[in-house]
């Protein structure tokens, strides 16, 4: 039915509204008008009612109905108010709970969390735990540079001299295209039997280790043959080990060659397509094998460089960002006649996964002009160097340049920036086939501390962007014994499988002499290893006395997360560490950027602070006490941290020492283990029991009927004081199953929950028990058993009252099914419990309402009866006031929870809504209660989310990743004598190999099962009370489709009662708000470099030593192509019949030893 245009002086159309001025005419206040209760004097139009807002007048005969006034809709607010305090105080059964814990006192203690005490004594255990494992290296370390300082070179030693365990032999020979197998290995490689090991979650041999080479490093060569002679000898240590501390892990060490010896021995995880793991390129190696780093890399893009090259170029910056770890810095510039940063950042900034994301992506953009102009390119990266005015390493200073060719040496600008000190370190990089002179390319390099690379070709990227991490060792190993510091990483998931972990890393350095002179060797042979896994770390942590809300958390240097509750990456990424801040584990305010800099500077600290805090689900924000205690982790770089709440400052500790005297049976003969038998559950409600570790033996399930089943299976055996039983943990559990039980006797089982439209009752305790009444209830309950993985749980504790809790809905799935009457809405709220003058919260109790029922009371209370008779009814010729019953056509009544989501409402067609962001069921009314401040808006950043892969973008009809050259390029003789052609060559060579290298994701490549998902950031937005708590009166301004409304929140809930007129047109709806968690980019990274959050770095820097020889720089030779070679090549290629690429001995010259 069209609705009618509205002028001044009409009426609204229709016989159930008041005959009255559409509130848009005459002067009208603006958007987000308030209307307070009490206060400044409110605007004419309200004080006029009569006037202008509520006439009598109507057409006789008929009846006149107004919008409700303001203490009207307060009374009926507090009918809702006493009918939800007095359901919860008959059935809830708070009071009762309390007499129950008091009448058992002889059954429990209390006892104290001490914050200090507490922080101190797992700071200690985590440090011991350390401690070993360092031991563990020192031993390692010193013992594989004794063994390669007694081996002896041998140049004709042969790949049948070698026996070894190959991690990738089993893989290669089940795979009929592996090259090994082709080829015939001649490697005297084991086969091995395996045994399943849960603290590995993997097969694993102790008898041997493994050995694990990269794809493109040749096995047969003489450099590898020789590394694989002298570190066997590692493994009677590894085994030594591991019989000294059997909680050790993987024990690995890492050669700067490339081979990756492991212990225990266990094949290597071979994915699905080739395998691009590098041990030199893992975060730990990389941080154990240098000091951080100031980089600069400058990029030639002048006319010269061909498209084909400039892929190269791309690609190598990229790989060389992945050399990079959080300790450095780095920025990012291409060059012709001027240079300029590729990316918005403008200064040096810390290499990051979220700051290399931007440079790889900006990188991709360079486009090849002008001529070339080292001066510029240079010029650049030293001013970038000398600003002093921004965070940066302050250590390793280099230069990174990337060209194919020039004359120029530019020595006038080395003189004025970095001689004769030379403390920038230049490394020049020749890229792609070419006829130039590379003898200025090498002069730079020699002239300036640094290497000379070539990378002719894709396969030639990988192992020359990462070689100049040799050069930066030089220093640590001229340092010797000083320079032998156990380093701890950051967060990693583990290449093996172990999951999350951390690794202890230590740099073993060449011991031999070179030379008639004696003078020292200044190679780095590699890094030792030692995983500590995150989960061996957090059993040090208290678990269940701190209380659902109650955590330990712990911090490195800058600032990322080792363990917090919220570290739960969605998916990894094996060549990136998991790097989460502090300050976006949690919502972040000024009290934790002062915790968090107080924690990264090593001091102690106590702090009690008011901060915000989300919801286990994600849907609500909080406002909450919480106190901080911190302490160093001593040996370390990391700081602990402990939060409480005020309310678990004090827990319950069972004590039936009593019955376990009299009781010298298995515990199913206890008193109260009756009661958790499901033979009792008819009678005494339906019990789910946490799933935590009671007993070494118990055998977890996600089924809760199953995992309790296999509980009471092995009480049948245990006896009450067991050692291989966490007595807290049991103890705690038979006391709640009894409090609880006494709830059902003396509360629920008497009580007709038909009457007051009640679906469930329930009670959760801290010992880990929820017992739901009646049993039948149990078939509909979705809560998670363990109460403090349970959202109504832990809010509860936090907010006083009661918490209303609707079912979840998410706007793109359909609407709640009312069927049955299984739809329910929880009301929950804690038992505080007072001993003496200790204050404690030991359980949350509440009600599960019959959705419908509720709804149809929501009307009555929310109406103008007086008893429960028929509702009133307006008679002719009378004024009336409308309520939400009788008039539920005109007006709109809703109880929104503090989250923003639809509880109840006088509609039935919403009552399949409730769940739901009220937005999606009226945006102009959510908006105007934002807008009115009975909301706050918050808005946060998930950094661990996991988002379905892009599909790849169709760019052409030539395969992703392949050059494809002109016309013009094909009637370019130089074209066909020099670079292109033979790089074409190789990239299609190595294309059939590694599949499109320049634009595959480096994971993908490695297989691993993140493929399907891969890590992104979404946005989040929670809504929570605002400032407002009185009643207000106020109108949506939109001219003839304007609307008023009352809101006002119920005391002692978490609710909003809002009565507002139904919309009669659309012209509102233009804004809504979103609560939906959207995919983002996260915020903008060129303006949060400009306030990088605190950090330190390693307190010591190894970039110099005065005797460090600098003569080996690189040497490259310069020849041109064989025309008759080179059309060879391609008359092959045009055949398809490309020849087999022989190995590469992909390692660096200096590696005979």
């Amino acid at each position: 039915m069209a609705v009618p245009a509205r002028t001044c002086g009409a009426s609204r159309p229709g016989p159930a509204r008041t005959a009255r001025p559409w509130p848009g005419c005459g002067p009208q206040p603006g958007p987000g008008t308030r209307r307070p209760t009490s206060g400044p004097p409110r605007p004419l139009w309200l004080l006029l009612p009569p006037l202008l807002l509520l006439p009598l007048l109507a057409a006789p005969g008929a009846s006149a109905y107004s919008f409700p006034q303001q203490h009207t809709m307060q009374h009926w607010a507090r009918r809702l108010e006493q009918e939800v305090d007095g359901v919860m105080r008959i059935f809830g059964g708070v009071q009762q709970l309390r007499e129950i814990y008091k009448d058992n006192r002889n059954l429990f203690e209390v006892q104290e969390n001490e914050p200090q005490k507490l922080v101190e004594k797992v700071a200690g255990d985590i440090e011991s735990l350390l401690d070993r494992k360092v031991q563990a290296l020192k031993r390692l370390a010193d013992a594989a540079e004794n063994f390669q300082k007694a081996h002896r070179w041998q140049d004709n030693i042969k790949e049948e001299d070698i026996v070894y365990y190959d991690a990738k032999a089993d893989a290669e020979l089940d795979d009929p295209e592996s090259e090994d197998v082709e080829r015939g290995s001649k490697a005297s490689t084991l086969r091995l039997d395996f045994i399943e090991d849960p603290n590995f979650k993997n097969k694993v041999n102790y008898s041997y280790a493994a050995v694990q080479i990269p794809t493109d490093i040749y096995k047969g060569s003489t450099v590898i043959l020789n590394e694989l002679n002298w570190t066997e000898a590692l493994e009677n240590v590894f085994m030594e080990n591991r019989r000294q501390d059997p909680t050790l892990l993987w024990q690995v060490f890492g050669s700067a060659t490339g081979v990756t010896r492991y212990y225990p021995a266990t094949p290597w995880r071979a994915p699905k397509k080739i395998d691009l793991y590098d041990v030199r390129r893992r975060p730990w190696y990389i941080q154990g094998a240098s000091s951080p780093k100031d980089m600069v890399i400058i990029v030639d893009v002048s006319g010269s460089v061909s498209g084909l090259t400039l892929k190269l170029m791309k690609t190598s910056v990229c790989e060389m960002l992945d050399t990079l770890s959080d300790d450095d810095y780095v920025n990012v510039a291409s060059f012709n006649e001027k240079a300029q940063p590729v990316s918005c950042f403008t200064h040096l900034v810390q290499a990051n996964v979220r700051n290399k994301k931007v440079f790889k992506e900006a990188v991709q953009g360079m486009v090849a002009k002008g001529t070339t102009g080292y001066k510029a390119g240079f010029e650049y990266a030293f001013d970038q160097l000398q600003n002093s005015n921004i965070t940066r390493a302050n250590c390793n200073k280099m230069i990174m340049m990337f060209t194919d060719g020039g004359e120029d040496r530019v020595q006038d600008v080395f003189e004025k920036y970095n001689w004769p000190n030379r403390t920038v370190r230049v490394f020049t990089f020749s890229v792609g086939q070419h006829n130039y002179d590379v003898t200025p390319l090498q002069w730079m390099a020699c002239a300036n501390k640094g290497y000379y690379f070539e990378i002719p070709s894709i396969g030639a990227i990988r192992i020359n962007t990462q070689e100049y991490l040799d050069v930066l060792g030089r220093p640590m190993v001229l340092a010797g014994k000083e320079a032998k510091q156990v380093q701890w990483t950051n967060v990693y998931e583990d290449a093996l499988g172990l999951g999350l972990v951390v690794t202890g890393t230590l740099p073993v350095f060449n011991l031999t002499q070179d030379g008639p002179g004696e003078k020292k060797n200044q190679l780095i042979l590699g890094v030792m290893g030692i995983d500590v896994a995150l989960n061996d770390i957090k059993r040090l942590t208290p678990n269940y006395t701190l209380g659902a809300n109650g955590y330990v958390f712990a911090i490195d240097l800058n600032g990322y997360v080792l363990l917090h509750p919220n570290l739960k990456p969605q998916t990894t990424n094996f060549r990136e560490p998991v790097t989460l801040d502090f300050l976006d584990a949690e919502l972040e305010d000024e009290n934790k950027e002062e915790i968090r800099r107080s924690m990264i500077d090593g001091n102690k600290g106590h702090k009690q602070i008011r901060t915000l805090v989300k919801s286990l689900d994600e849907r609500y924000i909080d406002e909450v006490t919480r106190n901080y205690t911190w302490v160093p982790i001593r040996s370390t770089n990391y700081s602990l941290g402990l939060v409480l709440p005020p309310y678990s400052t004090f827990y319950l500790q069972a004590n039936l020492s009593d019955q376990i005297l009299q009781v010298k049976l298995p515990i199913s003969k206890l008193k109260d283990f009756e009661f958790l038998l499901p033979s009792s559950f008819e009678s005494e409600g339906h019990v789910f029991i946490a799933p935590r570790e009671y007993c070494k033996d118990l055998n977890a399930s996600d089924n809760n009927t199953e995992f309790l089943k296999n509980f009471i299976e092995l009480m049948e055996k245990v006896t009450p004081d067991s050692k291989q039983c966490n007595n807290f943990l049991l103890h705690n559990l038979i006391l709640d199953t009894g409090i609880t039980q006494q709830l059902v006797e003396r509360v629920w089982r008497d009580q007709d929950l038909n009457t007051y439209s009640l679906l469930a009752v329930f009670a959760a305790t801290d010992g880990g028990i929820t017992r739901v009444f009646p049993n039948k209830a149990a078939e509909d309950w979705t809560e998670n058993p363990e109460p403090f993985n349970a959202s109504f749980y832990r809010r509860s504790l936090d907010n006083h009252g009661y918490v209303f809790k609707p079912p979840h809905q998410d706007a793109l799935l359909r609407p709640l099914e009312l069927e049955n009457d299984t739809v329910g809405i929880l009301v929950s709220t804690a038992v505080e419990l007072s001993l003496g003058r200790r204050t404690l919260r030991p359980a949350v109790v509440g009600v599960k309402l019959d959705l419908e029922a509720w709804a149809e009371k929501f009307k009555v209370l929310a109406s103008n009866r007086t008893h429960q008779d028929q509702p009133q009814k307006c008679g002719p010729n009378s004024h009336c006031e409308m309520d939400c019953e009788v008039n539920n056509e005109d007006l709109l009544c809703v109880l929104i929870d503090d989250g923003g989501f639809l509880v109840l409402s006088n509609q039935n067609h919403q009552w399949d809504q409730v769940g739901r962001f009220f937005s999606e069921v009226d945006a102009n009314l959510m908006l105007a209660l934002y807008n009115n401040s009975f909301y706050t808006r918050k808005e946060s950043y998930d950094y661990q989310a996991a988002c379905a892969p892009q599909p790849p973008g169709n760019l052409g009809a030539a395969p992703r990743g392949v050059f494809v050259p002109t016309v013009a390029d094909f009637l370019n003789l130089a074209w066909w004598t020099s670079a292109a052609a033979w790089s074409l060559f190789q990239q299609l060579l190595y294309g059939l190999i590694y599949h499109s290298w320049f634009q595959a994701d480096p994971a993908e490549a490695e297989g691993s099962p993140e493929t399907r998902e891969s890590s992104c950031v979404m946005k989040q937005t929670q809504y929570y009370f605002g400032s407002v708590n009185s009643s207000y009166n106020a109108i949506i301004d939109c001219g003839n489709c304007s609307r008023l409304f009352h809101a006002q929140r119920l005391t002692n809930t978490n609710l909003l009662f809002v009565v507002a007129e139904k919309p009669l047109c659309s012209q509102c709806e233009a804004g809504r708000l979103l609560q939906k968690e959207t995919h983002s980019d996260g915020p903008e990274q060129c303006e949060l470099v400009q306030r990088p959050r605190y950090r330190r770095g390693p307190h010591i820097c190894f970039d110099y030593n005065a005797t460090e020889d600098t003569s080996d720089c690189g040497r490259g030779a310069s020849f041109p192509p064989s025309l008759g070679v080179l059309v060879s090549l391609q008359l092959l290629l045009l055949l398809g019949l490309p020849p087999r690429p022989q190995p590469q001995v992909l390692v660096h010259a200096s590696r005979r030893l």
